[in-house]
């Protein structure tokens, strides 16, 4: 065992001398944490990771939170500032997030969380076989958008016009909205599409959603989703996302994701094998095995809307 393994098992065990704390104290792993959206409970998921691994944030490790709210435009500023850090490992969530950190870096190495398509974005070479420094979980947004729009017709099953609040800024955006389109088509909705650039964009696609008789509305993930349940439930619209946080955190009707916290505490997992010397980019991705529908009533409730009993017995969670 080295020096900084010994120190952090010590440290894992809080009995580190005085002493060799401050020896060693410029030597204990920073990791760099950056999301674009509400980092709640994504955030607490993945201490909890750290910490069933040995790991305490402020003890043998120190974690730099940086958090875009929604906005964007400021993930390549928080991600240089990250890089300037000189963090020892980056956790980034969200494609978009993600693309800002590897546009920030080519040698620290990366661990993306919820990263919708990697191989067709681009961030990665294979899922087997990533390379570079980039690694982590996968999403299935893409493939689930079809599921999703299953669930819309559940709810209204004679729904004719879907819209969809696209994020322009995500790279996955146009896939996410080509999946959709191909579902619509396939089951004979009219989609509505959304392309969002600036928060204030938000605001105006709702009036215009109402005025297009839009029916149901899709939400990508990485957009503000609580503003977006906010102006869903103004406009008197339901919502759906693939992110398992939507109904729960944000107040949105619906969402079809993989589990929640699942890819979290597996992002820990990399943490843990990277600082420990394996390289990101021979680490194979890894893709969500269990889904979650999750279901929010209230939110129903307000909106005029009865859940299918047959629904409700399939929902993971029901939120009331």
């Amino acid at each position: 065992m080295n020096r900084r393994d010994t120190f952090l098992a010590l440290a894992a065990l809080g009995v580190v001398p005085p002493a060799l704390w401050a020896q060693q104290a410029s030597s204990v792993p920073r990791i760099g944490y950056l999301t674009v959206d509400n980092p709640e409970p994504n955030f607490g998921y993945f201490k909890e990771g750290l910490q069933k691994l040995g790991y305490q944030d402020g003890r043998n490790i120190r974690i730099e939170f940086r958090n875009a709210e929604g906005k964007g435009e400021r993930l390549a500023e928080y991600a240089a500032e990250l890089v300037r850090l000189k963090v020892d490992v980056l956790v980034v969530r969200l494609t978009q997030a993600i693309h800002a950190a590897k546009q920030a870096t080519t040698e620290i190495p990366i661990v993306m969380v919820s990263a919708a398509d990697p191989v067709g974005t681009g961030l990665v070479a294979s899922l087997a076989r990533p390379g570079g420094n980039i690694t982590g979980t996968s999403s299935t947004t893409r493939e689930t958008s079809s599921k999703i729009l299953e669930f819309v017709r559940e709810v209204l099953p004679r729904a004719k016009r879907v819209a969809v609040l696209v994020n322009a800024n995500d790279p996955f955006s146009k896939l996410f909205l080509a999946q959709i389109q191909a579902a619509g088509q396939k089951a004979g909705v009219e989609i509505l599409p959304a392309m969002i650039r600036a928060t204030g964009d938000m605001d105006k696609a709702f009036p215009d959603f109402v005025k297009r008789r839009a029916e149901f509305i899709i939400v990508q993930p990485s957009l503000p989703l609580k503003r977006a349940a906010e102006l869903a439930l103004k406009h008197r619209l339901p919502a759906i996302s693939p992110n398992a946080n939507f109904p729960t955190e944000d107040g949105g009707l619906m969402a079809y994701s993989s589990m929640a916290g699942e890819s979290q505490r597996d992002a820990a997992g990399y943490v843990d094998k990277i600082l420990k010397g394996a390289k990101p980019g021979e680490l194979p991705v890894q893709q969500p095995t269990r889904f979650e529908l999750v279901l929010n009533t209230k939110t129903a409730k307000a909106l005029g809307i009865k859940f299918p009993q047959s629904l409700l017995l399939r929902a993971d969670r029901v939120i009331e």
